[in-house]
This record gives structure tokens, C-alpha cells and sequence, in this order.
């Protein structure tokens, strides 16, 4: 029951948009002195709800039997999770590091708020400086888009399989 509850509560903060955290995220991590350093950019995207809401549903579907398998084999806790439940979760997995990576890489805003150095900058907030006060050189703002895109694209082509194994076994109950 309690489970259930912190569940809804984790999921109903999925409903808050982004923006309204701009503010307080930037005011903590300025009091832990990450701003323009790569903390500021790596650490605040390595958890999110959708990531804990996507890996119960996939734990969900694995039969309890399986656990009682391994008791009854003599395996503990931890190899257990490791042995078991983390192949069998592998596709979820990658799912999660690969909707993580594509979403940071494409970030603009928070990239933009957190650093304040041009070395510290991310690609994408680097395409502004194709659009001037003289106007936009659009050839060279399409090419530095699609050099920038291109890496996203190769990475989900060759894990696309993981992706539909990871999402489809989330909604499945077993």
C-alpha cells in the first residue's frame, strides 16, 4: 500500500514542467559550486522519474518464481540482481542510458543557464552563434545541425532494438 502511494506521488511529479525547477536546481547547484563545470551539466540528468517509472514496470512483468528459483539454489540478494535481473532488464537498461543521452545532447536551456564559458558550452547552444544582429547564415547553421544530429541518429539506429525490447516489455504484465 505505502509503495503504491510513494509510487503515485514519484509519477504525479512528472507532471511538473521542467521550467518550474529552473530556478531552485540552478540556486543548488551554484551553492555547490558547479556552475560551468561538467557536474552542472552530467549529474542532474543521470536520474529521473520516467527512468524509476520505466524500470518498475519492466521488474513487474518478471514472475516471482524466479526469485524463489534462486533462494531455493542458494542465491543471495545481491547475485541475484546481478546475475538475473540485470540481464533480464538489459534491453530497459539501454532504453533509459539511451533516452538519457539523446536528451542531454539536445539540451538547450539548462546547458545555456549552467555554464558560462564558450569551452563549457554545449553544441547546441553553440548553433546560436550562427544568428546574429546581421541575420542568420542559414547553409552553415543547417550543416553544423545535421553534424550535430548525426551521432544521435547512428547511436538509435544501432540500439533501436533495445528500445522496442525495453518499452514493450515495460507494458507487458506477466
Amino acid at each position: 500500500m505505502g509503495k503504491d502511494v510513494l509510487f503515485a506521488l514519484l509519477v504525479g511529479t512528472m507532471m511538473v514542467p521542467g521550467e518550474v525547477l529552473l530556478v531552485p536546481n540552478f540556486v543548488l547547484l551554484s551553492n555547490l559550486g558547479w556552475i560551468d563545470r561538467y557536474e552542472a551539466l552530467i549529474i542532474p540528468w543521470t536520474a529521473s522519474i520516467f527512468s524509476i517509472f520505466l524500470l518498475r514496470q519492466f521488474f513487474m512483468k518478471i514472475p516471482k518464481e524466479l526469485n524463489y528459483a534462486a533462494r531455493v539454489d542458494g542465491c543471495t540478494n545481491f547475485r541475484f540482481l546481478w546475475s538475473i535481473m540485470l540481464p533480464i532488464a538489459k534491453p530497459a537498461i539501454v532504453t533509459i542510458i539511451l533516452l538519457k543521452a539523446i536528451g542531454s545532447w539536445n539540451a538547450f536551456l539548462w546547458p545555456l543557464i549552467v555554464t558560462n564559458s564558450k569551452e563549457m558550452r554545449t553544441l547546441p547552444v553553440g548553433l546560436t552563434s550562427f544568428s546574429t544582429e546581421a541575420g542568420t547564415v542559414y547553409e552553415l547553421l543547417m550543416a553544423a545541425s545535421t553534424m550535430i544530429i548525426l551521432p544521435m541518429i547512428i547511436l538509435f539506429i544501432f540500439l533501436q532494438k533495445y528500445i522496442i525490447k525495453g518499452i514493450a516489455g515495460a507494458g507487458i504484465k506477466g
